[in-house]
């Protein structure tokens, strides 16, 4: 990282929202993290330390209260999960997951995914990089701020494994079709069909909260998947 790098303030494609947080929430932050927080440092992580074996791992950007994140865990024991989320209450109601459901396959960030990829996580470590439902930033003068851009992408591809999968969904068209898919499509991974995958447990969907909110509105879904050339 160059001196005007450091010093140069990033456009965040986050805001931190103070939200309401619960007694359990609070709780499992407490004494939870400790087993499956990672905390930022601007230093390369060793993966197989962090989970204590090596195997496939996914990431995903974002995933709100935790959920979807940890009923992929619980279905795919033989895969690692890494999450980001800079909203506390969501990752405190995760960890509260995690420890229901004995999830020793999950490690979890609560900072800025930008600078954790591109500091922590080793080129070519992760089999599969999630982001659903990334936030629109509707104004066009925030449209600066979305995270689907050519520099985000360029750390993605070097995090990714030969083979590795992108995949991102949103629910906003303008976003979509003005970010995303000329971003994903102009960087070096190559665009291959997709079809959005349901997160098993017990044969029952669960997707993310905001996907099931939006079906149940009806609202369409853009999605595009890319893997890096073998």
């Amino acid at each position: 990282m160059t001196e005007d790098e450091k010093h140069h303030r990033p456009i965040r494609s986050f805001v931190m929202r103070a939200g309401r947080m619960t007694v359990g929430q609070s709780r499992a932050l407490d004494e939870l993290w400790p087993n499956y927080g990672v905390e930022y440092s601007p230093a390369a992580l060793s993966l197989d330390a962090l989970f204590g074996r090596h195997a496939p791992r996914s990431l995903e950007i974002g995933f709100g209260n935790g959920e979807h994140l940890a009923a992929l865990a619980a279905a795919h024991p033989e895969r690692d999960y890494f999450g980001i989320e800079v909203h506390r209450p969501g990752v405190g109601h995760l960890l509260m997951l995690a420890q229901t459901r004995d999830l020793r396959n999950l490690r979890v960030s609560d900072h800025d995914a930008v600078e954790v990829l591109r500091d922590q996580v080793p080129p070519a470590s992760l089999d599969e990089v999630l982001v659903l439902f990334p936030d629109p930033w509707h104004k066009k003068r925030h449209h600066k701020r979305r995270l689907i851009q050519p520099p985000f992408l360029k750390t993605v591809q070097r995090v990714l494994a030969p083979g590795g999968r992108l995949q991102v969904v949103t629910d906003h068209q303008g976003y979509f079709e003005e970010n995303i898919e000329p971003a994903v499509r102009g960087s070096k991974l190559s665009v291959i069909d997709y079809n959005r995958p349901g997160s098993a447990n017990e044969g029952e969907f669960v997707g993310t909260n905001f996907e099931r909110k939006y079906r149940r509105e009806g609202r369409p879904f853009y999605a595009i998947a890319a893997t890096k050339p073998v």
